[in-house]
C-alpha cells in the first residue's frame, strides 16, 4: 500500500508539472496557427511567405530552444541541493549565452535569399518571405533571454509563470498582427510581414512579464537576475555549452529530418504533399503532450539527483514512463479511431482526406516510440546527459529511419510502389530505434548515479 501511494503521489507532482507546460505549448503553437489564418486573408501571395519564412525560421528558433534547455537541469539541480546561487548564477548565464546566441542567429536569417531561389521558392514570394525573416529575426535575442528565464522557472518547479507568459503572448500577437498586417491605427499595412514584427513584439512582452514573475517569485535565487555580476570574469561557458549544444542539434536534426522527408515528398504530387501535411499537423500537436512530460521530468530528475533520492530517482523514472506509456496508447487510440473524421477537419476532398487517413494510422503506430524517446531524453537531460543521446539520435534518425524511409517511399525498396507510406514507416523505424537506444541509456545513467561511478552518487535516503 506504501508503494503504490507513493507511486501515485509521484504521478501527480509529474501531472502538476505537466498540465501548466502543455497549455504554455499550445499558446506558444497557437501563434503560428493565428499567423496562418490572419496572414491568408491578405492574400496568397502573403500567405505563402509566411509558411516559407515560418519553415526557415523554425530550425534555427529551434537551435536556440535545445541550446537554452540546459538552463533547466542546471537550475533543477541547484533547487534541490538548495543553492540559491548557482540557481542564479545558471539563470544569469543562460541569459547572457541566449542574448549572444540570439545575435549571432540574425544574420542566418537575413541571407536566405539564395536558398530559397535555389529551392525553387515563386520569385514574386521571396522578397516578401526577405522582409517577414528581417521582421522575425529580431525575436531571437529577445526570445534568447525569454528561453533562459522561462527555463529557470520550469527547472524551479514553477511552470504556471510559463503557461501565464505563454498566453499573454498570444494576446499581443493576435492584437499586433491586426494592427500590423491590415494597417490599423494609422500604421501601415504591412501584410504577411507584420506578422514577423508581432512576433517580435509578443516574444519581447512575454520576457518582460516573464521577469516580472520570477522577481516577484521570492523563491531562492530569482532575485536582481538582471543586476551586474560581480564574478562575471569568473562565468565559465564552456560546462554550459557541453550540455546545452547537444540538445540544440538535436532538436534541430529532429526538426531537419521531417523538412527533408517534405521535400522528397514534394516530388509525389500536391495532393500526396497536402495529406502528408495533414497527418503531420495532427502528430505534431499532439505531441505536445509527451514533450510536456518529458519537461517536466527533466525537472523532476534534476531535483531528485540534487536531493541525492536514489529511491525516489527510480521511482520518478518508472512512474514518468508509465504516464508517458498510458498517454501515448491514449493517442493511438484516438488517432485509429478517428482517423477518417480527423482529417475531413482538414480538407474536403475526398482523395486527400483518404490518404491522410491512413498516414495518420500510420501516426497512430509511433505514439508509443515516440513517447518513450521523448521521455527518456527528459530523463537524460535531468541527468544533465546530453552528447551521447545526440549521437543515438543520430543514428536512430539519419542512420535508420531517412535511408529506410527513402528506400520504401522512393527507392522502391521491397518491390514497394513510391509512396508517402514509406517515409512514415521509416518514421516508425527511427522513433523505435531511437526509444530503445534512450531507454537503454537511461537504464545505464540510473545505474551510474547510484552506484556513484560518475561523480557524487544518489544516496538512498528518505524518498
Amino acid at each position: 500500500m506504501k508503494s503504490t501511494s507513493l507511486l501515485l503521489h509521484e504521478a501527480a507532482i509529474l501531472l502538476r508539472l505537466t498540465g501548466p507546460l502543455v497549455l504554455a505549448q499550445l499558446a506558444q503553437t497557437s501563434m503560428g496557427f493565428v499567423d496562418t489564418v490572419m496572414a491568408g486573408r491578405v492574400g496568397a501571395v502573403d500567405l505563402a511567405a509566411v509558411a516559407v519564412g515560418s519553415s526557415l525560421f523554425f530550425p534555427v528558433y529551434l537551435f536556440l530552444v535545445g541550446l537554452l534547455t540546459a538552463v533547466t537541469p542546471l537550475v533543477a539541480q541547484a533547487h534541490g541541493r538548495g543553492e540559491g546561487l548557482a540557481v542564479r548564477h545558471s539563470i544569469r548565464q543562460g541569459m547572457v549565452i541566449g542574448l549572444a546566441t540570439g545575435i549571432l542567429l540574425m544574420p542566418v536569417l537575413w541571407v536566405m535569399a539564395p536558398f530559397m531561389a535555389w529551392m525553387g521558392v515563386s520569385p514574386e514570394v521571396i522578397p516578401r518571405t526577405g522582409r517577414y525573416l528581417f521582421a522575425i529575426s529580431w525575436a531571437l535575442p529577445v526570445a534568447g533571454i525569454f528561453l533562459a528565464l522561462r527555463n529557470g522557472a520550469d527547472g524551479l518547479g514553477r511552470p504556471r509563470l510559463s503557461m501565464f507568459a505563454g498566453f499573454l503572448g498570444l494576446l499581443v500577437n493576435v492584437i499586433a498582427n491586426y494592427l500590423l498586417i491590415y494597417g490599423k491605427l494609422g500604421l501601415p499595412a504591412l501584410g504577411g510581414v507584420g506578422c514577423g514584427w508581432a512576433t517580435s513584439l509578443s516574444l519581447l512582452t512575454m520576457l518582460l512579464f516573464m521577469a516580472i514573475l520570477l522577481q516577484r517569485s521570492r523563491i531562492a535565487g530569482t532575485a536582481h537576475l538582471c543586476a551586474p555580476t560581480p564574478d562575471a570574469a569568473k562565468w565559465a561557458v564552456g560546462p554550459f555549452l557541453r550540455l546545452g549544444l547537444p540538445m540544440g542539434l538535436t532538436l534541430f536534426i529532429e526538426c531537419s529530418i521531417f523538412a527533408v522527408i517534405a521535400l522528397f515528398i514534394a516530388k509525389l504530387g500536391a495532393q500526396v504533399v497536402a495529406a502528408h501535411q495533414i497527418a503531420l499537423n495532427f502528430a505534431a500537436l499532439l505531441y505536445m503532450l509527451p514533450f510536456s512530460l518529458a519537461t517536466a521530468l527533466t525537472v523532476r530528475i534534476g531535483f531528485t539527483i540534487g536531493r541525492r533520492r536514489s529511491r525516489r530517482l527510480r521511482r520518478t523514472v518508472r512512474v514518468g514512463m508509465g504516464l508517458a506509456l498510458g498517454g501515448s496508447t491514449l493517442t493511438c487510440l484516438l488517432i485509429l479511431t478517428f482517423a477518417p473524421e480527423i482529417a475531413a477537419l482538414y480538407t474536403p476532398d475526398v482523395r486527400v482526406r483518404q490518404l491522410a487517413a491512413s498516414l495518420l494510422c500510420l501516426a497512430a503506430i509511433f505514439q508509443l516510440p515516440d513517447a518513450v524517446q521523448t521521455c527518456c531524453g527528459g530523463i537524460l537531460r535531468g541527468c544533465k546527459d546530453t552528447r551521447v543521446p545526440l549521437l543515438l539520435m543520430l543514428l536512430a534518425y539519419w542512420g535508420i529511419g531517412l535511408p529506410m524511409g527513402y528506400g520504401l517511399g522512393l527507392g522502391g525498396l521491397g518491390g514497394r510502389t513510391p509512396g508517402p507510406q514509406g517515409f512514415w514507416i521509416g518514421l516508425i523505424l527511427a522513433l523505435t530505434a531511437a526509444a530503445g537506444l534512450l531507454g537503454y541509456r537511461v537504464w545505464v545513467m540510473v545505474k551510474r548515479l547510484e552506484t556513484g561511478k560518475r561523480g557524487q552518487p544518489v544516496t538512498a535516503g528518505r524518498p
